[in-house]
This record gives structure tokens, sequence and C-alpha cells, in this order.
């Protein structure tokens, strides 16, 4: 990688030819598989853009020039052209590179993303800025065709011709989001990747305007509605162009030579210009252009034969959630599932297959997926939707307005709840429990494995209302059996005699391992898997009032603002209890990126921390800890 060696920033682009800026593009693809392999990451998205990523920083002079990232996974090859490449083996790592745009990280990294359908929006308001600050500079949005889909990015669009100020967007068309995109503006642009090109159409027939007799040079000048017949029929752009851009494309995003001429080109519109670079997702690596929704995020792998390092030893939550509703459709025809843009990550692929007239992939569209469940609910059917706790956030009101509202018998699958590690703050699922429990008429609960969580679906599909169960990326306490709900009512795991901890979801692990570590200490909780957040098992909690006078030690992997702890607070408020309550909980800190264990260590919610501030609270300062 002779080449890559004297890159340190975009500057030293501008000292190559292109046929340097070819190679060069072969090295960057090249270590950023290597560097994955051994980090995990996002690999087929980055594979994809390294051409056109080399483009944007050879044309333009960032960080004058401002590159928004929308989602931003797919910014490796920015990183590494911006003085980020001896921190690549770091990525995604406790305290290393983060996996998408940190402004703390470079003056590069203009503006941060991580959820989908932002870039548009962030760019205007940058061009805006610029435009009443009287400044010069090229603003620059990277949008994927997925993440064209969100509302959010339309609207987005609208309001961009609307406004007229200069800037480009780079849509960049891989025909996937993380699954294969869905929806009429998916089938468009495919159209477009298909269609004759325009221009040669209306060349052809302006000179067989201009060549009737007399009134030829006239018919070809005004007769606008005549040519504006043949552009709705036939143009690529039309829906771009009638929303006031300049539309180039399609340009074979690979095509190097192609690229640079084009946004040299590009930089002289004096307005909005939307340039459609058609990638292919996972480009380089035989096994993530061949299947790369599987490599779209990946764990550490052999760079060989494309397998994890790894292997899980237990179904995930994601996978038990896809397997069991899928029997359960079987013998129940009203059960439908939905998802936004992840089928596979979600573990509904298996009920895809088994039951396709009744899966829905919305493509990325979280509000609608909501509202849409809510018209299926409202016609007697039981809508299971499964998205991510960090996406569900961009659904709230229709959660409320939609759904809630109306008591629709709505089944929320919120995945990777808590704590997920390398994905960083865009992704922690750390604010479901607070921004759902105040809501009326919602059911909330939390499994403890797998098992259990198929006891709250089956419960979920016989309630008249809203349910969301919360659960996380990975499997927990697969080794304790589980029971299923009665009435909504908490399980005992442990009677103890001195304190009571109460946990939810994949804490409630964690808090046996804590016991484990009080027992020695001479301290006996009871231990209870608080597994419904709301409503609260007051029957329960009225009985400890009477036999748990010292300590009540809550925990839970969402912030404590709000969160499961504060509900126990407020019960203690309303009753005016004198028990003494501790939550323990994630700070009101957007936690960064690293593994699961690291971050737990790091925010003290690992066993042998929580012991020793339960210790504290019940023994004192001065205690001499045994050998834990």
């Amino acid at each position: 990688m002779a080449m890559l060696e004297n890159i340190e920033t975009p500057k030293d682009l501008k000292k190559l030819n292109t046929q340097d800026l070819v190679n060069l593009a072969q090295e960057i693809r090249q270590f950023i598989l290597e560097n994955v392999t051994l980090t995990g990451g996002h690999l087929a998205s980055n594979l994809g853009v390294v051409e056109m990523t080399l483009a944007l920083h050879y044309v333009y002079n960032s960080p004058v020039d401002k590159i928004i990232w929308d989602v931003g996974h797919q910014s490796y090859t920015h990183k590494i052209l911006t003085s980020r490449k001896e921190q690549f083996s770091t990525l995604r790592q406790f305290g290393g590179l983060s996996g998408f745009p940190k402004r703390k990280e470079s003056i590069h990294d203009i503006f941060e993303t991580g959820h989908s359908s932002t870039s548009i929006s962030a760019a205007l308001g940058m061009a805006k800025a610029r435009d009443l600050r009287k400044e010069d500079y090229h603003v620059i949005a990277v949008i994927g065709d997925g993440a064209l889909t969100g509302g959010m990015a339309m609207e987005a669009l609208n309001d961009a011709g609307r406004i007229n100020s200069k800037m480009t967007i780079i849509l960049n068309d891989n025909e996937m989001s993380i699954a294969p995109n869905v929806g009429a503006l998916a089938a468009y642009l495919s159209r477009i990747r298909s269609n004759p090109r325009y221009k040669w159409f209306k060349k052809v027939v302006e000179q067989f305007l201009r060549k009737i007799p007399l009134a030829g040079g006239w018919l070809a000048d005004k007769t606008e509605k005549i040519k504006n017949s043949f552009k709705y029929l036939l143009v690529p752009g039309v829906l771009f162009e009638e929303l006031g851009f300049t539309y180039i494309g399609p340009v074979d995003g690979h095509d190097l030579p192609m690229l640079l001429r084009i946004l040299n080109r590009v930089k002289q519109i004096n307005g909005p210009a939307l340039v459609h670079v058609v990638t292919q997702k996972g480009k380089g690596y035989p096994f993530s252009e061949s299947n790369p929704a599987q490599y779209h995020g990946v764990p550490p792998f052999d760079i060989e034969n494309g397998e994890e390092a790894k292997r899980r030893e237990h179904a995930s939550f994601s996978q038990t959630l896809g397997i069991h509703l899928t029997d359960l459709a079987l013998s129940n025809p009203e059960i439908v599932a939905i998802t936004a843009a992840m089928p596979d990550g979600t573990g509904l692929s298996c009920f895809q297959k088994k039951h396709p007239n009744r899966f829905f992939d919305v493509g990325i569209a979280e509000q609608h997926a909501v509202t849409f469940a809510a018209g299926l609910a409202v016609n007697g059917m039981r809508p299971v939707v499964a998205i991510y706790s960090t996406f569900l956030q961009r659904a709230y009101d229709q959660i409320l307005h939609d759904v809630c509202r109306q008591n629709l018998p709505v089944i929320f699958a919120v995945d990777r709840a808590g704590l997920v590690g390398e994905d960083g703050d865009t992704h922690q699922g750390i604010f479901d429990i607070s921004y759902l429990r105040h809501i009326p008429n919602l059911i909330l609960m939390a499994p403890k494995n797998t098992e259990e969580m198929k006891y709250m679906l089956d419960y979920s599909l016989l309630m008249d209302g809203p349910v969301a169960i919360r659960y996380p990326k990975n499997s927990t306490a697969e080794d304790l059996p589980s029971s299923p709900l009665n009435n909504l009512k908490w399980e005992i795991l442990i009677k103890g005699t001195d304190i009571v901890i109460l946990a939810v979801g994949s804490m409630v692990e964690t808090a046996l391992q804590t016991e484990e570590i009080l027992r020695k200490q001479g301290i006996r909780p009871t231990v209870i898997n608080a597994r419904i957040i709301k409503p609260l098992d007051y029957e329960t909690l009225d009985q400890l009032i009477e036999t748990h006078f010292k300590l009540w030690i809550t925990m839970e992997d969402n912030i404590v603002e709000g969160g499961f702890g504060s509900s126990i607070n407020e019960y203690a408020v309303i009753r005016n209890i004198g028990i003494r309550i501790k939550n323990i909980g994630v700070p009101n800190i957007f936690v960064e990126h690293g593994t699961i264990k690291e971050l737990k260590e790091s925010l003290h919610l690992n066993a042998d921390s929580i012991a020793m501030q339960i210790i504290y609270e019940t023994i004192g300062k001065e205690t001499c800890f045994a050998e834990f």
C-alpha cells in the first residue's frame, strides 16, 4: 500500500493524477477489508463508496467545503483520508475511533450522524447560513437511496427546491439500505438506472422541429408543452427536476475519471443539484458482493471464508422473535409483521419467507410503520412492529397519538434495547423505558431471557391494547427457567431477608451475579425479576413494604431519569413509605462505543461495581471487603 502511506490529508490527493487515484482506491478497499475483519464494523457500505469518496475529497476542499454523510456508517474512506488512518485499528473499540462521523474526532466531520435521512436538512441549513453570512463554500450531502425513503429526506428535498440555495446532493444508489430497498421511490430509481438518456431524445426532437419550414424555429423555442410531455415520459430525473434540482445521472460510481469530470461541472451550478451515483454495495470482496445485507454490519470475521470469528451459543432475542412469531402465525391468520428496512436484523426474515403476504418491510420509515400498524389493527389484524430501540425514537408521536391514544392492539418488539456496544451513542437503546413508560394504555415488558420473551409474545397477542416488549441484542440468563406470565405478575427469583433488588431485562442476570457477591459479605437480598415495567406489580410491592425495610435497589439498562427506578420512586412517594431506594442505571449521558462489558464497567453497571455500591449503602464506607 505504497500510495496510501503518503496520504495524510485530502490535500495530498491533489498531487495525484487520475490513474494514481484509481490505484489508491484499490489500496483503500483492501485496507478497509483487512481492518474490519479484526474490529468488525460496516463493511459492504464502505466498500461501495471508495471511488466516490476519493472524488469528493479530490474536487472539493474539506473542511472549508462541507461534506455531510447521511447515516455515516459509510464514512470509513473519509476517515482514512482525513488523518485517521493510523488510528484505524481502534475502529469501534473502547476509546478508539467511532464507526460514525464525530466532530470531536476531526474538523472534517462537519455533522454527526447515525440515524438516516438527516443529511439534506443539515446541508440545507448550512447552505442557508452560508448565504446569510455572505460566505463562499460548497455544501455537499451524501445520501443513500434507502435513506431517501425516509420522510425527513423528502421534506428536506421539497424545502431545498423552494429555498434554492446552492448545494449538492450525492444520491448513492446501491439499491439497498440494509435490506433491498422497497417502495415506489426504489422502483422509480430502478427505472432511472435502466431508461435511455433523455438528452439524446431531446436533441433529436429539437432537430426535427427546426427542420419544419417557416415555423420550425418558432416551434422549437416555444412549444414547451410538447417538450415537457416528452420530458415527463422519458427524462430520468423528472421528480428531482420538478422539485427544483438540476439532475445529473445516473453516473457509474466506480468510474473515477467520470466522477471527477462531473463533480467539477456540478461545482459551477448556482442552485440545488442532485448527482445520481450508482454503486455496488460490497464491491471488491466476493462474499459481500454476493450478500451485501449479511455483510452490512459484521463482527470480526475470517477474511478467507467470510465466517464470523465467534459463533453464538444461544439464539439471539431477534432470532427467537422471528422463529416464534412465524410459528404462531401458522395458527393465527391475523398476525402480521412489520419492519423498517431490517428484516434480517430484527429476525423477521424467516417470517417473510413463510408468510410473505403478511410481512411488510416499509423501508426506512419508522413513523409510517407505526401508523400503518395502527391501520391494520383497526381492521382486525394483530400487527407486530419490530424496530430497534434507537430508531423507534423517531416514531414517538405515532406510538402515542395513533396507537396508544386509540388503545389499539399493536405489539412493539423493541429490539437492541439497552447498551448495544460498538455502534456507539447514536445506537444505544437506553431511552426507551423513559419515552414509553409514561404513555397511557401501553403495557411495557422486559424479558430476562429468550424463553420468557416467547411467553410475553403469547400473552401480548391476547391483549386488547398496545404492548411493548424490549430486549437486548444478545441472549441473557439462558440457564434460568422461565414461566408463563400470570396476570402481569413479577417473578421472585431469590428470597432474602435484608434488602430487595428489583431488576429488569438484561440486568436480571447482573442482579443474580451481584447477589452472589453480597451473600459472601453477609447480605442476603431478595432478587425480583420485575419483568413487567408498566404497570407495576403493586401487590408484590405492597408485600415488600412489610418485609424489606432497609433498602430497595432498582437495576436497569436505561437512563435513570424517567426509567424503571423512577416508577418505584413514584410508588414510594404515593404510598408515603420511608424506605431508602437506590436507582442503578445509565447516567444521563450519551454513551460512547465499546464492548458491552467495557461499557458496563465504565458506567459501574457490572456486578462488582453494583455490589460495592450496595455494601456502601448498607454497611458503610469503612467496610473491609472480602475477596469477591
